[in-house]
Formats: C-alpha cells, sequence, structure tokens
C-alpha cells in the first residue's frame, strides 16, 4: 500500500541493522540504526494511542532537526494521526494560529522552546499534552499534561506496546497539514495525504534513476519542517535505506562535512551563494591558484576544495527558490555538480527536475514521470501560468474552501508561477503571477501578511512590502517597506504631549513602530529597510494598492 507506513516498514525491514540516523550526542556522533528507528517510531505511535489521539487528529511538531524529529513524525503518521511540523523560528502569534486552526491535540517539542510555549498554550484550545525533550521541572499555568520525552517513550519500549500499530492508513488518508503564509496574513495549511507524498517520493527516484544509491549519505541542514527538506532528506533516504546525518548548526556545516563525509546535499541557492563565494575568495587571495583557475586548470583545485567536503560529495541538489546560472556553472568548473528542481509545498513539492547526465543550467528541469506540468494562458511568446496535475497534488487547504477554490480548477493545481516549457519539455521560469516575494533563503513571504501585522499600528494609516536586490545580488529578494502615517493618530498624539512633531520625528515613530509590530512575525519575514511616504498609495476601483507603480527608494531600518 502507497503509505508513508509502508514506506517505513520495507525499509526497515531490508535495512535494519545499516546506520539511519548520525547526530551529536553530549559532543559525540551517535549512529541509530533503522531497526532502532522502527522501534522509537512504534513507542511513539503506542504513545499517541495511550494518550487518547485517534486517526484523523492532529499532532504538532516544534522542533528542531534531529533524528527524533524524523522518528517522531514517522510515530505519528504510522497511527493515522497527522502531523503538523511547525517553524521553530515562528513568533506567538504565528503559532498559536497554527496550534488552534489545526486543532493540535498533542505537541512535541523541547525545553529551550519553553518561553514561547509559555506564551501560546493556555490559549490553545484542542491542545492537551505536551511533550518535550528534557521536561523537568517545567509546568503550565493552564494545566496541560506535560510529558518527558526519553521517559514517555522508554515506558512504551518496555511495555512491549508495538502492537498498538494495529492502524493501517489508507493512501488518501492526510498525513500532513503543512503550513504555509496566507495572502491574507492567514495561514493556510495544506493537506498532504500519504498518497501525495508516496507518489511524489516515486516519481523523484523514476526521474532520478540510478542517480540515489543505496550507500548514499545524506546531510541535513535545511529544516524538515519545510517541504523541500522532508522529501529531500528524509523520505527519498529513508526509501532506499541511506544514512541521514545532522549538522549541529549553520556555523558547523563545513566542519560537519569534512567530518561526516556526504555524498548527496540539499541546500537552498542562498547556502550555496555563499559557499561558492568563499571558495572563490579563497582562489583569488593565492596568486598561483588564481593563475591556474584563469588558465582552466581546475583539476587540483577541485581536489582541494572536495576534499574540504569531505572527499566523497558527488551531488548537490537546489530548490526553494531560483539559482543563480553563475553559482550553478562556477561549482561545474571546479567539478561539483549542482542540479536545480522546482515545485511548491502544495505539490509534495517536486514537480520538475534536472537530471544530472541531462541538465539544463537556467532551467528547473523537466516533470516527473508521473505527474502533468502544464503552461496556462500563455502568450504569444508562450510564457503562462504553470499548473500541475497528478497525485501529488494537495487535497486543499484545512477548512479553507474560498483558498482551495482560487488554486485546485478541476484537479489543476494553479502554482501563481509564471514560466514555459521549451520543445523537450524543460521548465523556464519567468516570473510570479502575485506578489508573493522569495528570498534568498528560498522562503517564501506573502506581503499582505506582512501588511496586515505593520497595519496595526495606530500611526500607520497602509504599507507596502516589496522585493528589491542589492547590487551584486543575482537570485532572491531582500524586503523593502513603505509606509504612510495616519496623521489623525499622529495629530492626537501630539496635543498629548503638547507638541508639533518633525518629519524626522515622525519618521523615527513611524520607524519604531514598524520594529514593534514586526517582532510578531517571523525573522525572515521582517522588512530590513523602510521608506516613509506622505501620500496614500494609489489603488485599483476595488480599494487595491497598484503594487507595481512602487519601486523602492528605502532608507535603512536598524536590525
Amino acid at each position: 500500500m502507497s503509505t508513508l507506513k509502508t514506506l517505513l516498514t520495507e525499509s526497515c525491514a531490508t535495512n535494519g541493522d545499516r546506520i539511519a540516523f548520525t547526530q551529536k550526542i553530549n559532543k559525540v556522533w551517535t549512529d541509530i540504526s533503522y531497526a532502532e528507528f522502527l522501534q522509537t517510531a512504534s513507542a511513539i505511535a503506542a504513545l499517541l494511542k495511550k494518550l487518547g489521539v485517534a486517526p484523523g487528529e492532529r499532532v504538532g511538531l516544534l522542533r528542531e532537526n534531529s533524528a527524533e524529529w524524523s522518528m517522531t513524525y514517522f510515530g505519528v503518521v504510522s497511527c493515522g494521526a497527522v502531523a503538523v511540523p511547525i517553524d521553530v523560528a515562528l513568533q506567538e502569534q504565528e503559532l498559536l494560529h497554527i496550534l488552534n486552526d489545526a486543532e493540535v491535540k498533542v505537541l512535541f517539542s523541547e525545553k529551550k522552546r519553553n518561553r514561547i510555549l509559555q506564551e501560546v498554550v493556555d490559549k490553545a484550545g484542542a491542545l492537551e499534552t505536551v511533550v518535550l525533550k528534557k521536561a523537568e521541572d517545567i509546568s503550565f499555568s493552564s494545566g496541560l499534561g506535560v510529558m518527558d520525552f526519553d521517559a514517555a517513550l522508554s515506558d512504551m519500549k518496555d511495555a512491549g506496546l508495538e502492537a498498538a500499530l494495529d492502524h493501517e492508513p489508507e493512501p488518501d488518508d492526510l498525513a500532513s497539514l503543512i503550513y504555509t503564509s496566507g495572502t491574507t496574513g492567514r495561514q493556510k495549511g495544506a493537506m498532504m495525504s500519504h498518497g501525495n507524498f508516496y507518489s511524489n517520493a516515486e516519481g523523484i527516484l523514476k526521474s532520478l534513476e540510478g542517480v540515489i544509491q543505496r550507500d548514499d549519505h545524506f546531510l541535513t541542514v535545511l529544516p524538515l519542517h519545510h517541504a523541500f527538506s522532508f522529501m529531500g532528506n528524509l523520505l527519498l533516504p529513508v526509501s532506499q535505506g541511506c544514512r541521514m546525518s545532522y549538522v549541529e548548526g549553520l556555523r558547523t556545516v563545513s566542519t560537519n562535512m569534512l567530518e561526516l563525509k556526504p555524498t548527496i546535499f540539499f541546500g537552498v541557492p542562498l547556502l550555496f551563494e555563499k559557499m561558492h563565494d568563499k571558495i572563490m575568495q579563497g582562489i583569488q587571495s593565492k596568486k598561483p591558484i588564481q593563475l591556474m583557475y584563469r588558465l582552466g586548470i581546475t583539476g587540483p583545485i577541485s581536489k582541494g576544495i572536495k576534499a574540504k567536503f569531505g572527499g566523497e560529495l558527488r551531488l548537490m541538489i537546489t530548490g526553494g527558490a531560483p539559482c543563480s546560472a553563475s553559482v550553478i556553472n562556477g561549482f561545474g568548473k571546479l567539478g561539483i555538480q549542482i542540479v536545480e528542481g522546482y515545485g511548491l509545498t502544495e505539490t509534495s513539492p517536486v514537480l520538475t527536475f534536472n537530471h544530472p547526465k541531462r541538465a539544463r543550467v537556467g532551467t528547473v528541469g523537466q516533470a516527473l514521470p508521473n505527474l502533468e506540468v502544464e503552461i496556462v494562458d500563455a502568450n504569444e511568446e508562450g510564457v503562462g501560468e504553470i499548473a500541475a496535475r497528478g497525485p501529488n497534488v494537495m487535497q486543499g487547504y484545512f477548512k479553507n474552501p474560498a483558498a482551495t477554490e482560487e488554486v485546485l480548477k478541476d484537479g489543476l493545481f494553479l502554482t501563481g508561477d509564471l514560466g514555459r516549457l521549451d520543445a523537450d519539455g524543460f521548465l523556464t521560469i519567468t516570473g510570479r503571477k502575485k506578489s508573493l516575494i522569495v528570498n534568498r533563503e528560498g522562503k517564501n513571504i506573502y506581503p499582505e501578511e506582512v501588511e496586515s501585522q505593520i497595519n496595526a499600528s495606530p500611526y500607520i494609516l497602509e504599507s507596502l512590502l516589496l522585493g528589491y536586490q542589492e547590487e551584486g545580488d543575482e537570485v532572491g529578494e531582500r524586503l523593502g517597506l513603505i509606509v504612510v502615517p495616519d496623521t489623525e493618530s499622529i495629530d492626537a498624539e501630539q496635543k498629548r504631549r503638547g507638541k508639533s512633531f518633525s518629519d524626522n520625528e515622525i519618521e523615527e515613530l513611524l520607524l519604531l513602530e514598524v520594529k514593534k509590530f514586526a517582532t510578531n512575525l517571523a525573522a525572515y519575514k521582517r522588512p530590513r529597510r523602510v521608506q516613509v511616504r506622505a501620500e496614500e498609495f494609489q489603488k485599483t476601483s476595488t480599494k487595491k494598492i497598484k503594487r507595481y507603480l512602487y519601486s523602492m527608494e528605502i532608507l535603512e531600518l536598524d536590525d
């Protein structure tokens, strides 16, 4: 049966004695076998059954990357519950919305999240139990149940409750609600089934036939709550019985690569851009090496760079945002291949991929063999909205039929991205139909979500979030904001203080307000440059701002 439970059990039956995970525990790299993986996932499923979680009920996962994140996820979906992966960078308001919208019954988290949990759990109406890594001396005023992760699993294993895994999910059953930013400021839960994920993993493996091998070693850097990382760093390697290792943090990626010697590495364009820049700085700093590079004598250079990456790396895969051709070609010149793909959370997520042996730089590859990609309403140049149809397309947005109807038309998913297909089926992304901004880390930011937060300030009448690039940026956008003061509120404040504000003082007030209200947003959604505009924005007849009229002549907003 095409479910995530069968994906795990079949892999563990074949690969039980092989290493599934490697991570640092108490400063020592520690291995966890596939047999231990299944045992822990089974114990988590048993625990959830003991806590009264029924098939279809939601279980939140608010933890940083770890083997336990992965094992917990599989435990949740194996007993028929629905996993809700949550970004640990979210602020109180964003986290609370997800907990309440998804009606999360049990939440897995960790002690380091205690501050934010203290702020939100009392307001999460459906939440009954919090299972924490290192839960000692932690309680919540609401009287919620609190369990220690390790102690709870030990009890389940000792009790031999693997028999609790008697539930068999169906392919159409929900496996995850993955929340994405929304145009109204309300995050939407994409309903992803077991069959959605299973079919996407199957399609990727067919597309990359012979590329991913059983002995491959995946290095996990990107957060697993993100669909791209979830598929690339968890489902794909599990399906093949590969080893998965977790870096200690972004600052230790280079060191950890040297120690762990991975063969495959998923990343976003910004990460690869920084890696390439660092390599080029090293080449430019030594004249003999610089000369060799200019003359095209790159063999010795490539050997040295590969050694710093652990010596075994053979493939890097990028997605989440457009990757600069100069970065892809730059690594290629050094004998390290990067291939690029394309997709969205709502499509499980991969739609297209460049096979390493026939990649076309500048495109995002060809459609996976078990789905269709087409261009809707193409112009004379063949550019139109990218749409997809297949078993990987989500069931819709949770409790949000209006948003679902906007993107799902007779089984066809409208991506909101613009592109064109060439005669061989290679897809080129040309732009975006809507105002969505994709930053250099590949994170999606809907301007309306940020604007709704900023506009809550009594001193701001309206605001406009725009993406912009600085000199030298080739891909991805930074966030800039234009704000219009609410003159009535500012006049009232001047009367209250008994003084008139200068233009500079009004500007300073607004900058402070932006900072204040942006704290309710994840850090990557906060604007770093702000411009104050005296006049209201021009609007359409339906009172929507004409975004295309405004460019960014923005001032610095201090970090």
